[in-house]
């Protein structure tokens, strides 16, 4: 009973990131693979975060930005429902749950702050030595609607990193015996695999971010502070970008 019940976990973990982020890490290595058989080498290459579905009909790219932002919060409502069906209650598992709202903004906001500038900073160099593409954090069209949507999209990225990479996966591998190292490798490792579609650098920067974020979670068991600070990175870098691109040349 011991062996199947590990079994299920773990084709449940397998079919988790299967809809969700491993996947997504498939596909960042070929959009690697394909920056940098591209003409110019990666660092002729440009990797967009934000951009229009429908060029030219505002209400209608509209409605694909708020259904992808849709779309990207399901596995991660999917992962906490898998969660509840164990015994207690999945949210204060986690660290979802209100019962810290001043450690949990505290704490989000200096994480953001601890990633925030060196983040840049590994930007900068990598982008100088040819190791990223270009990074375009928002491409959409002026609208009303853009700061809105920018703010949804970051805090959907937050959830859906956060809850599924770290939350989720240090449960479930922690209850099929895995060593809290291996754990927190395997997490930081997964969250640079899909972000390399921007290059080796947003790689080796997201990796040492998941590993302090882990260390975080391994410590505090909560979530939330880490959603939190990503949401703020992401916020920051897309509205930021968003309002000030034509300030900002030097990140091209």
């Amino acid at each position: 009973m011991v062996d199947d019940q590990r079994r299920s976990r773990g084709i449940e973990v397998l079919l988790v990131l299967a809809i969700s982020l491993g996947m997504s890490a498939v596909y960042a290595m070929v959009s690697l693979a394909a920056k940098l058989t591209a003409p110019g080498g990666l660092a002729k290459q440009t990797a967009t975060l934000n951009d229009e579905f429908v060029v030219g009909r505002p209400w209608l790219d509209l409605t694909y930005q708020l259904l992808s932002v849709t779309r990207g919060v399901i596995p991660a409502l999917f992962a906490v429902y898998l969660l509840s069906r164990d015994p207690g209650d999945a949210r204060r598992t986690l660290g979802l749950d209100l019962r810290r709202p001043g450690f949990d903004l505290g704490t989000g906001a200096a994480l953001a702050a601890l990633i925030g500038l060196p983040g840049l900073a590994l930007y900068v160099a990598a982008r100088e030595l040819g190791l990223n593409a270009s990074v375009v954090p928002a491409a959409l069209a002026p609208q009303w609607w853009v700061v809105p949507v920018l703010v949804l999209s970051a805090v959907q990225n937050a959830v859906l990193e956060e809850v599924v990479v770290v939350g989720y996966l240090f449960e479930r591998l922690k209850q099929l015996g895995y060593r809290t190292v291996t754990v927190v490798l395997t997490s930081a490792v997964l969250r640079g695999a899909y972000h390399l579609y921007q290059g080796i650098g947003a790689f080796v920067g997201n990796v040492i971010m998941g590993a302090i974020f882990g260390l975080f979670y391994v410590r505090f068991k909560r979530v939330l502070p880490l959603v939190i600070a990503h949401a703020i990175l992401d916020v920051v870098s897309f509205v930021g970008y968003a309002l000030l691109k034509d300030r900002l040349s030097f990140l091209s």
